[in-house]
């Protein structure tokens, strides 16, 4: 079988050395840092434990078959996943509260019509409806099929479908465009630009289908490993060990050796060469900056000392006064509180 170098050590990247692993291939992972992870990191002080990437999983489907393809311990086994219910509480300027529950349509639309103002729940659900056609059109050649020409046209179109208005049909420009024209309140409007942010994006610029990562996680729930997300790095990590996977950290790639118009190994910051007759670039491209469309955003680490009251929701995102003309709010705060003494 093919000897293959991965670059990159992320949980993407872990991902790929282990299912070539399992099929035979000779797998080398190099990785600029000291540790595997990439942006699922943690931070340790005075004996508390943060993550500092994501916080929840969305998709425990998609690592159950990782697990399952790739070793003879299922998921579970390796680590302890958590459903997270409610799924968020959000919080607003004038005392409102809106708990959401995880895996309740019923529930969802229940809160949003008591918090928000009845038919809130019914134009909610309209949008994660038009979003769930998003999903259906993408899922396949965006996350379960090669990566075609079909896809990268895909990948490029804004798959939110049309709304008639008057005599045409319309597509929104932005996400924030179509939560005010669809959503039309302040509040829900609120919520749905707060998935976007958590994902890095700017609902401002984003396209509206980006309303399918609410639907996702309304659909499939939230989870919280134990241990936090690193957990489940380090579950995978070891699968990899257990396949055979060779690491290199510390060891930065900085180019693709080519031969007659093949990959055919990379080349290293110290100079080395590894040889490869396939190259899988799991890290980022040297010289790239930020992903267009993508925010920044600033992270508090809290920890405090004692339990946390009863009831207290996972995540809660506090929403500030409204801030721009129409009513429009400013970026959300995110708190996530975790389910075990991992962090504060």
């Amino acid at each position: 079988m093919a000897g293959i170098v991965v670059v990159g050590a992320g949980a993407g990247a872990l991902a790929a050395a282990a299912r070539l692993a399992t099929s035979g291939h000779r797998v080398t992972v190099v990785e600029r840092s000291g540790a595997v992870g990439g942006a699922v990191g943690a931070y340790r002080r005075d004996g508390f434990a943060f993550d500092t990437g994501p916080g929840l999983l969305h998709f425990p489907a998609v690592w159950r078959d990782l697990f399952l393809k790739t070793g003879r311990a299922a998921l579970e086994e390796c680590v302890e996943l958590r459903r997270v219910d409610p799924a968020v509480e959000h919080r607003f300027a004038d005392g409102t509260r809106l708990r959401l529950p995880g895996f309740s349509r019923a529930g969802v639309r229940r809160a949003l019509d008591e918090a928000v103002g009845a038919d809130a729940g019914e134009r909610w659900h309209a949008v994660l409806g038009r979003a769930r056609e998003t999903w259906e059109s993408t899922r396949r050649p965006l996350l379960e099929e090669p990566l075609t020409a079909a896809a990268r046209e895909a990948a490029h179109a804004d798959a939110y479908p049309a709304r008639r208005g008057g005599l045409l049909r319309r597509r929104p420009r932005t996400l924030a465009a179509m939560a005010r024209d669809e959503l039309r309140h302040p509040a829900t409007e609120a919520v749905l630009a707060s998935v976007a942010r958590r994902h890095g994006l700017d609902p401002h610029t984003a396209p509206a289908s980006a309303a399918v990562l609410a639907y996702v996680e309304e659909t499939f729930g939230s989870w919280y490993p134990l241990g936090g997300m690193r957990a489940l790095v380090s579950a995978l990590h070891r699968r990899c060990e257990e396949r055979r996977v060779r690491f290199e950290l510390g060891a930065e790639a900085v180019r693709v050796l080519e031969r007659e118009g093949r990959a055919a190994g990379v080349e290293l910051a110290d100079g080395r060469r590894l040889a490869a007759e396939k190259v899988v670039w799991g890290g980022a491209w040297p010289g790239a900056g930020r992903t267009r469309g993508t925010a920044g955003r600033l992270v508090v680490l809290l920890a405090l000392r004692g339990p946390h009251p009863a009831g207290t929701p996972h995540r809660t995102v506090v929403h500030p006064a409204a801030t721009r003309p129409g009513g429009a709010a400013g970026p959300a705060v995110t708190l996530d509180r975790p389910d075990d003494p991992w962090g504060g």
